[in-house]
């Protein structure tokens, strides 16, 4: 019988006060969300319910909607940006380009969240970079507003969590034999093919933990909506932001968070389980 290393509750250890802190304060947070507000205080009134209530009101409404709708786009257009690298990250067998690729992949995890932010802030303005292309070879007569709207989120957010799912969808592919590919051609499949009935199928694992990573990490996202949507895109995180630290009402800035966290759990759990039987598939 094998015993444990003395050290290893020392690594434990840390984990565990995580853990214990993020329990503490949800719990917290949990607590607010049942509470009065007092305007003009930051003192909480008795037990009430008022808060979930009043999240069926149009304005909150809609912001659970329009975080919902940014999630699922991020989502979706990170992994189409995103499987070609993690595929080419994988399969190239030049060193070169193979780092290349790598190092263009995670560079934007090296800055914050809230350098890359200023830094599409200048490409997507009216006179920014993106515009001045366009015009300049003639595709546009005017610059397209893409500042303080939905799809200018959409492109900044995609540019966030691709870093993330390109490591996490090529680690996914890296455990594909590039064999199976080959006894698929080998038995008259074409390329596309053999890509579609093979290799997709088995990065369905991969692809599914990237689109849930993606999804969560751009409900709660807080910087690229307030500054790109300029307070036009409200979503969740922003709208918490305003009622607790413009309006002061913490109680229902914690039912917002609360409510968020609930259907962001439900959101992935639906995903997974739509997604299982494509994994089943794919592991035969």
């Amino acid at each position: 019988m094998t015993r444990n290393p003395r050290f290893v509750p020392w690594f434990v250890l840390p984990s565990v006060l995580t853990a214990l802190g993020l329990a503490i304060a949800m719990l917290t947070v949990l607590q607010y969300s049942v509470r009065a507000y007092v305007p003009g205080s930051l003192d909480v009134g008795g037990f009430t319910l008022d808060n979930f209530q009043d999240l069926f009101k149009t304005l909150y409404a809609q912001a659970f909607l329009n975080t919902v709708a940014l999630s699922f786009k991020t989502a979706l257009f990170g992994l189409l940006l995103s499987y070609p690298l993690a595929y080419a990250l994988v399969r190239t067998r030049s060193g070169w380009l193979k780092s290349s690729i790598l190092i263009i992949a995670i560079t934007p995890l090296f800055l914050g969240e809230v350098v890359r932010t200023y830094s599409w802030i200048i490409v997507l303005g009216n006179s920014g970079f993106l515009n001045s292309v366009l015009l300049a070879i003639g595709l546009i007569d005017k610059p397209l507003q893409l500042m303080f709207t939905q799809t200018g989120v959409v492109l900044a957010l995609v540019h966030v969590t691709m870093p993330i799912m390109v490591l996490m969808l090529a680690t996914g592919l890296s455990h594909i034999d590039p064999a199976y590919e080959k006894a698929a051609t080998s038995l008259g499949a074409g390329p596309i093919r053999a890509f579609t009935t093979v290799t997709l199928p088995l990065s369905l694992p991969g692809i599914v933990a990237s689109l849930t990573t993606a999804f969560a990490w751009t409900f709660s996202a807080f910087a690229t909506p307030q500054l790109i949507g300029g307070g036009r895109v409200s979503t969740v995180a922003t709208l918490v932001y305003q009622l607790g630290f413009s309006s002061l009402n913490f109680p229902f800035a914690a039912a917002l968070s609360v409510a968020g966290l609930v259907l962001t759990l439900l959101l992935l759990a639906a995903l997974k389980r739509m997604t299982r039987s494509l994994q089943g598939a794919g592991a035969h």
